[in-house]
C-alpha cells in the first residue's frame, strides 16, 4: 500500500495525478472522496470547505478550535488510503499522513503566468481577476494550512518534490511515477506499522471526539499494534472505565492502556 499525495497549486495537477494513477494501477482519489469519508467523522462537506479554503480572520484562534478537524480529516485519509494504493490530489493530503515513509509528497506548482495562463484558458474572465483570485486563494490556504497543521503549502521542505507544470503535464507525470517507482517509497514492515499505528490512534480520537461527552477531554492517544493508550486527565461525570469501553468499541483495537488522572470533583458540582 503505498500513497502519493499531490498539492494542487496550478490547474493541471489533476490531470498529472490521473496520469501517475494510470500508469502505476492506483486509485486516483481527490477532495470529494475525502468529504465523502470524512462525513463518518461527523465533519460535512461545508465544515471542509470552511477550515480548508476560506480565509482565516485574527479572531479565530480564540474562536475554533481546529484539533477536531485536524484529527477528524487524518482518521478519514487513513480511511482512504486502507483501501490500496492512491494517488490523491487536492490542498491537505500532504499533512495528513505524517511518518510514514512510504508516502510521497509532490507539489506541482508553477510561476503565477503560467497558472494565469491555464486558467484564462478554461475561463472567460479577465487576466487581472484571475491573478487577483489566485493571489488571493494562495493567502487564505497558507493561513488556514497554519492554523490547521503548523506549516505552510508553499514551504518546499514538506514535499518530496516541487515540480514547475511548465515542463509539462506528461513530463511532469513521468517524473512522478519514477519516483514512486524508487525504494526509498516501497512500503515496508516498520513503514506498515507507523500506518496502522497513525490510522487506530486517529480512529480513536475520532470516535472520542464525536461524543458530546468525550468531545472536550485534555486527553492524548497513541497506538502501536493493536495497543491504545490514553493519557491525561477525567473528572464526573466520565469514568475511566468509560473511556476505555468506547475505545474498545472499535474493531482494529485488541487493547487498552489507559494512564488516566481521575480530578476530584469540585464542590460547586457536588451542590
Amino acid at each position: 500500500m503505498s500513497v502519493i499525495m499531490i498539492y494542487e497549486g496550478i490547474s493541471g495537477a489533476e490531470e498529472v495525478a490521473n496520469r501517475v494513477a494510470e500508469s502505476l494501477d492506483y486509485k486516483c482519489v481527490g477532495r470529494q472522496d475525502l468529504a465523502s469519508t470524512l462525513a463518518h467523522y461527523g465533519v460535512p462537506r461545508a465544515k471542509l470547505d470552511e477550515i480548508t479554503e476560506k480565509e482565516a480572520h485574527w479572531w479565530d484562534q480564540w474562536l475554533h478550535d481546529l484539533r477536531p478537524y485536524r484529527i477528524a480529516l487524518q482518521a478519514a485519509m487513513c480511511e482512504m488510503a486502507e483501501a490500496g494504493p492512491m494517488v490523491y490530489h487536492g490542498h491537505v493530503g500532504h499533512e495528513l499522513l505524517p511518518d510514514v515513509s512510504h508516502v510521497l509528497k509532490v507539489c506541482v506548482t508553477g510561476p503565477m503566468e503560467l497558472r494565469v495562463d491555464r486558467l484564462r484558458s478554461r475561463l472567460a474572465v479577465d487576466e487581472g481577476v484571475i491573478r487577483r483570485q489566485l493571489e488571493h486563494t494562495d493567502r487564505a490556504r497558507s493561513r488556514r494550512l497554519m492554523a490547521l497543521f503548523g506549516n505552510d503549502w508553499q514551504d518546499p521542505s514538506r514535499y518530496h518534490l516541487m515540480l514547475n507544470l511548465a515542463m509539462g503535464t506528461e513530463a511532469a507525470s513521468e517524473v512522478v511515477t519514477t519516483a514512486a517507482r524508487q525504494g526509498a517509497f516501497a512500503e515496508t514492515s516498520d513503514s506498515r506499522q507507523a500506518f496502522e499505528d497513525l490510522a487506530l490512534s486517529r480512529k480513536s480520537q475520532a470516535t472520542l471526539l464525536r461524543s458530546e461527552l468525550y468531545r472536550d477531554l485534555p486527553i492524548d492517544v497513541k497506538a502501536h499494534n493493536g495497543t491504545v493508550t490514553v493519557s491525561g486527565m477525567v473528572a464526573s461525570p466520565i469514568t475511566v472505565e468509560g473511556v476505555v469501553d468506547t475505545i474498545k468499541g472499535i474493531p482494529e483495537v485488541s487493547e487498552v492502556t489507559a494512564n488516566l488522572v481521575v480530578m476530584p470533583r469540585r464542590h460547586s458540582d457536588i451542590e
